[in-house]
């Protein structure tokens, strides 16, 4: 062979080395010459369809990675693959929790008539299936109608030639070494799966077991979720009637109706009455929470005045805040159009962030409420000078009982529920919440809500 051949079939493999898989190779030289290209073009062929091979398992896992449900998978599945491995249906069935039926999930076919559909369960007892089930090994089906005259009383093969498929192949599903369920690729051709390497259908096997693990993981926490949802409920609740009894009491003493107190008493029942509130508070913010995170946060939606809500407000917190010799004030846009919200939700969010904001910040500092219209929204702000929060921490200050290393500078306490509440009260009115922070110089809360909500 000469140097000139030799070269050309070294730049081909180059070629097919960086992701070219069909090079131009000359028809010419001696049959060796000829016999090598040709090999090479193979290769070339077997490399292009490996790597669409990757690249569409690649594809399954992106989508088991964005939390897609196990049909949305399939379905890609069902559109995607047909380049590379031959089926005209694909089928999932999972075993129930006693391993006792198989039960469809989801069904992709080209047939005009599904006869197998979602929800069709069969006993594992007595079926071949369960030889699959037990095994872990995958099960191939050249002549589906010739299976069925030695086996005539199964039923899903009965169903699976009606509906016109001639041959399949079966491959379990395996989650944390346990099986969970079959997947079926069926052909309307007899032959189909006889000389086909099942590598790449057991691990599309694989990574659909992966789905059917993280829909489990998800469906158990689900659950727990529920139940701490429900205990938080009930303890709450139960725990608010009594201490608002022993509010009231206290009030009773220190508005002198049980007989008169000394200034130690007063000093003692006055913390008590604090604590009280606090703890109030906490309760009032996990049954809020319970409710949210269970769906039944009840919105009221009515249309709501801003200038009168921000003015309202503004006359009944303007004493808070000058008790830390800090400064309320409004930057309200005029003219801004009403907008329909639960306007009791709307103060619970505007009052945590003010009281947030008067709580972090310095004496002889100003906190601004602003609010403007914009885009079809309407903005609102609330801006303060105090310390601002540093930037690592910013990520979990809307997480559920979450602290920053910012301390109150009055000694104030803080549940870290009240932000997570906020942003829970603004997403349920369609709306954002952002928040822009500098240390040493403040922090800025921005709501947008929609004027047509």
């Amino acid at each position: 062979m000469e140097k000139e051949q030799r070269d050309e079939l070294v730049n081909a493999l180059r070629q097919i080395s960086a992701g070219n898989y069909h090079p131009h190779i000359p028809v010419r030289g001696n049959a060796s010459y000829r016999q090598l290209s040709a090999a090479i073009l193979d290769v070339g062929n077997s490399f292009e369809k490996h790597f669409q091979q990757e690249r569409l398992l690649g594809s399954i896992t992106e989508k088991i990675n964005d939390g897609l449900l196990l049909e949305e998978i399939l379905n890609h599945v069902f559109q995607s693959f047909r380049e590379i491995i031959p089926y005209h249906r694909i089928s999932i069935a999972l075993l129930d929790k006693d391993n006792k039926k198989l039960r469809s999930c989801c069904v992709r076919s080209d047939a005009t008539k599904i006869k197998i559909a979602k929800g069709y369960s069969a006993p594992l007892e007595g079926s071949s299936l369960a030889n699959i089930i037990a095994t872990g090994k995958p099960r191939i089906i050249n002549d589906l109608r010739n299976y069925l005259k030695k086996h005539p009383l199964s039923t899903s093969t009965k169903l699976i030639v009606a509906e016109g498929m001639r041959s399949s192949l079966t491959c379990p599903l395996i989650a944390t070494h346990e099986p969970v369920g079959l997947i079926f690729f069926s052909s309307m051709q007899t032959d189909t799966y006889k000389n086909i390497h099942i590598s790449l259908f057991q691990k599309i096997a694989r990574q659909l077991s992966v789905t059917l693990e993280k829909s489990r993981m998800y469906e158990e926490l689900m659950q727990l979720n529920e139940l701490k949802n429900r205990f938080l409920g009930i303890a709450a609740h139960d725990l608010r009637s009594p201490i608002g009894v022993i509010k009231n009491f206290i009030i009773l003493f220190l508005n002198g109706y049980l007989g008169e107190i000394d200034d130690k008493q007063r000093e003692v029942l006055s913390t008590m009455d604090k604590n009280c509130d606090r703890m109030l508070n906490l309760i009032h913010n996990l049954l809020d929470l319970s409710a949210i995170e269970s769906g039944k946060l009840e919105l009221k939606p009515e249309p709501l005045d801003l200038q009168k809500f921000f003015h309202t407000y503004q006359s009944m917190t303007k004493s808070l805040a000058e008790q830390k010799q800090i400064e309320l004030t409004l930057n309200i846009e005029p003219d801004l159009p009403d907008i329909m919200v639960d306007s009791n939700r709307i103060m619970q969010v505007l009052d945590n962030l003010v009281t947030n904001a008067i709580k972090f910040s310095h004496p002889n500092t100003t906190v601004t409420i602003s609010a403007r219209k914009r885009n079809g929204l309407v903005e609102i702000s609330v801006a303060d000078h105090g310390q601002g929060i540093p930037p690592d921490e910013i990520s979990k200050i809307f997480k559920e009982f979450s602290k920053t290393s910012v301390r109150p500078t009055g000694g104030e306490k803080s549940t870290g529920l009240g932000l997570a509440i906020v942003r829970r009260i603004i997403e349920a009115h369609n709306g954002t919440i952002e928040v822009d922070s500098t240390v040493g110089k403040g922090t800025t809360f921005t709501i947008n809500l929609p004027i047509g909500n």
